[in-house]
């Protein structure tokens, strides 16, 4: 099927990896924006995108991510991930565009010790978590076609991330390697993902709005992760584990987010790789 898609947050993690899938697809015509080409806390500026080159899919990859700076940021946080999320919605329900968005395992409190579903209650901890809720719930309540996708600990060879900054603090002699214990998720690649949106975009039949979980599989803690990036880029380096108690940080983090993906497994009849092999699949690239 030919499609006008419009990827916001271009610049992003997620962005970078969807330029890359999508661009492969032919038949779409693509519109990768950030903020310097359409500020979608606008609702003017993305209403007349959006009207004139009748766009068929908007993905939604814009986010305000500083999970401290949120605290005090809170403006800024509710920007992005809260008016322009209603305006982007707005848009999709007036001209039938089908919209995905991105949210995060931050929505909920991590009081549990078994997977997160879709249908469980939210709880953030935090103001970044808590401004991606209040962008959910606006999708929801204007309801165009679309899917709200929640996603976890997100990396790429692009951008700055965890994996990047253990590889460059592991590579400074003077750097003394502290990484928590006690804060469990999972890992996920942000080309998985955009794997998974393509698969979405070409198999969308959903008339009403979703919500689904995407992670890679698998558990583990941050040290557990960290341990992983060095043993996978052959990094002889010490790594202290320690307790989120440990640090000074402004925003609480869940202590256990892993998420359930049965949902969309079963929807798009994938398979979700492990996130040891997406890792040195990542670290591959990187290193190429």
């Amino acid at each position: 099927m030919a499609y006008k898609i419009l990827i916001t947050g271009a610049n992003g993690q997620l962005g970078y990896e969807l330029k890359k899938i999508l661009s492969l697809n032919s038949s779409y015509e693509l519109y990768f924006t950030d903020v310097d080409s359409l500020d979608i806390s606008d609702f003017n500026a993305v209403n007349d995108f959006i009207k004139n080159l009748k766009i068929d899919f908007i993905i939604n990859a814009a986010a305000y991510t500083a999970v401290d700076k949120a605290e005090l940021e809170k403006d800024k946080a509710e920007k992005v991930n809260v008016a322009a999320v209603k305006n982007l919605s707005i848009c999709a329900k007036n001209y039938n565009s089908k919209m995905i968005h991105i949210s995060t395992d931050y929505v909920f409190d991590g009081n549990k010790s078994f997977p997160y579903n879709e249908t469980d209650e939210t709880h953030p901890l935090g103001y970044y978590g808590y401004s991606k809720l209040l962008g959910e719930r606006e999708m929801i309540a204007i309801a165009p076609k679309g899917v709200i996708i929640r996603t976890s600990w997100l990396y790429s060879t692009h951008g700055i991330n965890f994996v990047k900054t253990i590889i460059n603090k592991a590579s400074m002699d003077n750097q003394n390697l502290q990484v928590v214990y006690d804060q469990v998720g999972t890992p996920t690649y942000a080309r998985d993902l955009a794997n998974c949106i393509n698969l979405l975009i070409q198999n969308f039949d959903l008339d009403d709005l979703e919500i689904f979980h995407f992670s890679n599989e698998g558990v583990a803690s941050w040290y557990d992760f960290a341990h992983a990036i060095l043993k996978i880029s052959k990094i002889d380096k010490n790594i202290t584990p320690i307790e989120t108690q440990q640090i000074k940080q402004l925003a609480e983090r869940p202590k256990y987010s892993v998420m359930s993906k049965n949902k969309i497994k079963s929807a798009l009849n994938i398979n979700i790789p492990h996130w040891c092999d997406s890792l040195i699949d990542m670290i591959n690239n990187l290193n190429k």
